[in-house]
């Protein structure tokens, strides 16, 4: 009788520690001084699922460089952030996503006064929402209609092909770089194990910051976003792990305007590059990427010796 009540209690307490939930995930909001024009702004800081249960753990980080029509004040248009990415998917849809996800917002620089559509129509009811119960639906994947066009050469003279990338996440490097360096000091986070990705001009600013910081980052994810050839040297001799994605019907960044610069990287001897297009997609490869699991699998792959 006394070997039952204690093969029962040895069960309840086993069943106990295996129903003992983890720790919730939390977003902060961390202040901190621009270096582009001294005012305070914040950024988005995620802290996974578990994070407060194991402060011996050190955890892998993501940053996170959003487009175009995201950029704000840092402030009450900070939330713009939260429409794609990442951080969609581990706070609005609340996937169980074990980084810690850091999303900084560009500045305007000036392109709130060139008439884009996207940002000067864009509202606060864009910004998606966590629902106290269950998660959003969430959008199409927005397959293209568009036709192929033939094979043009990159204008390597004038890049990015695009203005508005110009008043890009290469003016924020310093501010992108302090915040990498106060989340290593401040979080449990592993800075052997750093992250980057980005869509749009946000993929143009991830091969920016990688090439101008390679001993950072461990692998980078560049969407929709193209690498200049020149920028690959540091990006080859560190060995970092690189993964980009195109859209086969995006007719702004186009899959053709990639090669040179993953041709690049091969003649340089980075091991770890992989290109993948999305034939069926125009721009927004990214709905389809951050939604699934490869990238965050992928990434988990790489280390910093």
């Amino acid at each position: 009788m006394k070997r039952k009540i204690y093969f029962l209690l040895v069960l309840w307490v086993v069943s106990a520690c295996e129903q003992k939930e983890r720790a919730v995930e939390e977003l902060l909001r961390v202040p901190y001084i621009s270096t582009v024009d001294d005012l305070e702004r914040d950024f988005f800081l995620y802290l996974p699922k578990g994070y407060a249960d194991e402060p011996e753990k050190e955890w892998p980080v993501i940053m996170f460089l959003h487009g175009n029509g995201e950029r704000g004040n840092g402030k009450d248009e900070l939330g713009y952030t939260l429409i794609h990415g990442p951080l969609y998917e581990a706070w609005i849809q609340k996937r169980d996503i074990p980084f810690i996800i850091i999303v900084p917002q560009k500045h305007m620089f000036g392109t709130d006064t060139l008439g884009i559509s996207y940002i000067d129509n864009r509202t606060t009811d864009w910004i998606p929402v966590r629902l106290a119960e269950g998660v959003p639906e969430r959008p199409k994947e927005g397959l293209s209609d568009q036709l192929m066009k033939g094979v043009v050469d990159m204008p390597v003279d004038s890049f990015p092909p695009n203005t508005a990338s110009l008043r890009g996440w290469n003016n924020c490097e310093q501010d992108l770089m302090n915040i990498i360096k106060s989340v290593l000091t401040d979080y449990h986070a592993d800075p052997k194990r750093v992250y980057l990705t980005g869509l749009s001009s946000g993929g143009y600013g991830t091969w920016y910051m990688a090439s101008k910081h390679p001993e950072t980052f461990a692998a980078i994810s560049p969407l929709v976003g193209v690498g200049h050839p020149d920028m690959m040297a540091p990006i080859a001799e560190h060995q970092i792990g690189v993964w980009a994605f195109a859209g086969g019907k995006d007719n702004g960044a186009r899959k053709e305007y990639f090669y040179a610069g993953m041709n690049r990287l091969q003649e340089l001897g980075d091991s770890s590059v992989r290109f993948t297009v999305h034939e069926d997609m125009g721009h927004d490869v990214w709905t389809r990427v951050y939604g699934g699991n490869d990238i965050y699998d992928w990434f988990l792959g790489f280390s910093k010796e």
